[in-house]
């Protein structure tokens, strides 16, 4: 993995990482991306898709049960940057 493909990820995240940290989860995201192009080898035609490992699982949702929201002040104490009662967010789309 490229050095800056690896550090536009981690900017993407929000992590940072120091330079063995890089070397290491670079190595691991090689050895990841080895692995999808082998199982893009394999023949699926006529297999049909599975959604779930075991076709008995079903999803444990809780109860939907309506409560208080949090108050503005706990909800962007949360945030990672905020401006005017808002959360600020990294732009979309950029001016060109």
């Amino acid at each position: 993995m490229e050095e800056s493909d690896f550090n536009k990820l981690s900017r993407l995240c929000r992590i940072s990482c120091t330079e063995e940290e890089k070397r290491k989860f670079s190595r691991s995201i090689e050895d990841i991306l080895i692995y999808v192009e082998q199982l893009q080898e394999v023949d699926t035609e006529g297999v049909p898709p599975c959604l779930t490992v075991l076709e008995t699982l079903t999803a444990q949702l809780r109860e939907d049960v309506p409560e208080e929201p949090l108050s503005r002040d706990l909800f962007l104490a949360n945030a990672p940057s905020h401006v005017g009662g808002m959360v600020r967010v990294p732009p979309v789309f950029k001016q060109q």
